[in-house]
This record gives C-alpha cells, sequence and structure tokens, in this order.
C-alpha cells in the first residue's frame, strides 16, 4: 500500500500491543528475551459477519468506511505474505478496527492541539516516498492502480506526522528507564538469557549453482583443492577468503561468521564447525551452496549472557514497553471521553 494510513495503523498496534516491539528490540541480542513478558490470555472476540457493511465504524462522527478497512486488512495480509486465515479472521478484523479507530482519535486529538506540520516538511515525505520508485513514472503509476491523488497522499503524510509530533510530545517525556530498572528486569528474567554453545568461524566457499551437473561440481572442487593446499601451506586465510570465497557476505570480512549457536548453519557444515577445536582448520565441507573451508577460531560454552552485553537492548526494550502503555493509556482516555460506534 502506497497510502499512508493503513501504514500508520499498523503503527498504532505496535504502540498499543503489549509486548511485540519490545520483544524485537530484545531479540536482537537474546531471541530467548523477546519472550519475556509476551504470554498473556487472548480474550474472546465478538464474531465479525461474513458481509461487511458499507460503514464499519464512527468515530466521533468521523465514519470509517468498508473501503478503508478493506486497504488495511489487505495491508496485514501483504505484510504477512498470505490472507488472513478463517480460524483468525474474527480476531484480527477486530484487532485492525481497533486500530484504525485509535489512529483517528489520534489524529483528531492532534487537530484539536493544533498540531502544526509545515509544508516543507509534508513535501520532503513526499519526496522520500516518490524515492522509492525507479521512476516518476512509476510513481503516478501505482499512485493511479490504488486510485490515490497526491493531494490524498499528501493528507495522509500530514497526519501521520501530527500524530507523529503530538506522541513525541506526549509520549516521549514519560519514556524513562533507569539503570536499577535494567537491573532488576535481568534479575527477574535470567532465564531469558541463557545461550547454547556458540562457535566462532571463517569459512572459504567455492560455490557450484544449484542444480549443477557433475562436471561443474567437480570443477569447483578442483579449485577448492587449491585453496584448500594454499591453507595448509600457511598462507593467509583471509586473504584466501577475500580473493577466492563465493559467499560475499562473508568473503569481504576474510570469511568471517561470527559466532553462531548449533543448527544455524546448514547440517554438514553445522557438525564439522562443533566437531573441531579451536584453530582447527577442516578439509572440504560439501554442502548444497559448494565446497566449505572451515576455520574454528573460537568456542564459547553455554552461558547465562552477561548482564553488561544486553544492557541496551533491555533499555529499550523498557523504552518500548514505557512508549506503549503511555500511548495505550491515550487512546484510552480519547475513547474514554469520545463516542466511537461500531458497527460490524
Amino acid at each position: 500500500m502506497l497510502r499512508l494510513l493503513p501504514l500508520i495503523v499498523l503503527f498504532v498496534a505496535t504502540a498499543c500491543s503489549k509486548g511485540s516491539p519490545a520483544a524485537a528490540a530484545a531479540s536482537e541480542t537474546t531471541p530467548a528475551a523477546a519472550q519475556a513478558g509476551a504470554a498473556t490470555p487472548v480474550p474472546a472476540v465478538q464474531p465479525v459477519a461474513a458481509t461487511l457493511p458499507e460503514l464499519i465504524a464512527r468515530v466521533n462522527g468521523e465514519a470509517v468506511q468498508k473501503a478503508e478497512f478493506e486497504k488495511a486488512i489487505q495491508t496485514v495480509e501483504g505484510q504477512n505474505g498470505s490472507p488472513v486465515p478463517p480460524d483468525q479472521r474474527d480476531r484480527v478484523y477486530r484487532g485492525v478496527l481497533d486500530q484504525i479507530i485509535g489512529f483517528k482519535l489520534l489524529v483528531q486529538e492532534s487537530k484539536t492541539r493544533k498540531i502544526a506540520v509545515p509544508d516543507a516538511e509534508v513535501d520532503s515525505r513526499i519526496g522520500q516516498i516518490r524515492g522509492q520508485f525507479p521512476s516518476e513514472e512509476a510513481f503516478k503509476q501505482t499512485l493511479g492502480q490504488q486510485g490515490v491523488t497526491v493531494e490524498q497522499l499528501r493528507a495522509d503524510a500530514r497526519s501521520e506526522m501530527m500524530v507523529t509530533k503530538m506522541l513525541q510530545a506526549e509520549v516521549e517525556a514519560k519514556v524513562a528507564v533507569t539503570p536499577a530498572q535494567i537491573t532488576d528486569f535481568y534479575q527477574k528474567n535470567t532465564d531469558k538469557f541463557q545461550q547454547g554453545e556458540r562457535v566462532r568461524a571463517s569459512h572459504i566457499l567455492i560455490g557450484f549453482p544449484q542444480g549443477a551437473d557433475a562436471a561443474a561440481r567437480q570443477a569447483a572442487k578442483t579449485k577448492a583443492e587449491v585453496v584448500l593446499k594454499d591453507v595448509k601451506a600457511g598462507k593467509d586465510f583471509a586473504t584466501l577468503a577475500k580473493a577466492n570465497s563465493s559467499d560475499p557476505g562473508s568473503a569481504q570480512n576474510g570469511g568471517d561468521l561470527n559466532f553462531f549457536e548449533k543448527g544455524a548453519m546448514v547440517a554438514p557444515f553445522d557438525q564439522a564447525a562443533f566437531s573441531m577445536k579451536t584453530g582447527d582448520t577442516s578439509e572440504l565441507v560439501e554442502t548444497q551452496f559448494g565446497y566449505h573451508i572451515i576455520r574454528v577460531t573460537d568456542k564459547q560454552a553455554s552461558r547465562t549472557v552477561p548482564i553488561d552485553e544486553v544492557r541496551t537492548n533491555i533499555q529499550q526494550f523498557l523504552e518500548n514497553q514505557s512508549r506503549q502503555e503511555a500511548t495505550e493509556a491515550l487512546v484510552n482516555a480519547l475513547k474514554a471521553k469520545g463516542k466511537v460506534e461500531i458497527l460490524m
């Protein structure tokens, strides 16, 4: 979706749904931490009729039309890469409607507070959107396909920016995480910071294409044997990786793959790396990608990740929780003093 409103609906979803963005922040370092505080009972949901009415809801008199709601659903489906499962339809539809209502309340409140967004800032935002397309023609073609005018796009952008400015003023002032809170969270959730055995390895990949015939595979093996001979002769591993490896992501780093846990790599690679000692270099290891020469550079036993390694992620997690709670409180206050009619 090129229009901004469905995207902001999803923004409000993350702002008002407990656990989601905070868990993502924590998971950058410790995947297990993503589960912290995420397990909450799922309440019963009112069924949604098979045929939607043309008027879905009113928010202080402002209509939520069926077309607008369906665009928001399409955005959700596009992000998930599949239609809403039938057994999840009621929950997803009710959730998306709640998000639309929340966003409309925030837009209305930002107008009440006379939040100003200069035209130059809107122009810049539209310019950023245009920049996502290869040409002006492609930009206009997409607008036409979605039945959106540039004026509508500008209006959506202005609404988005008004809400963002209001939330920054309203919410950010309430976001404060102390060192004591970080320590307390860590101490109460040490089970979330467990890390399995890890290996740090570098590799040189001499690849062959998927479905390669015997001749192509043999040619790759022959080249890999030559490189392995150079490695065994004492030539610099990193230099050989940069010059020969078919893995561009690691080749530029001298073949370094950093640390990884068991199961992170394809089975033959994984088995070889975890069976080696630090400093060992493998013989040729064949996978579906080609022939690998692996050198283990470090090993790390299972451990509880020290707080100093996750302090920043915990802070981000707690800050996001605080933002969610403050945003949810604002939306709930606006619902309480406003008039919301749900018609589906």
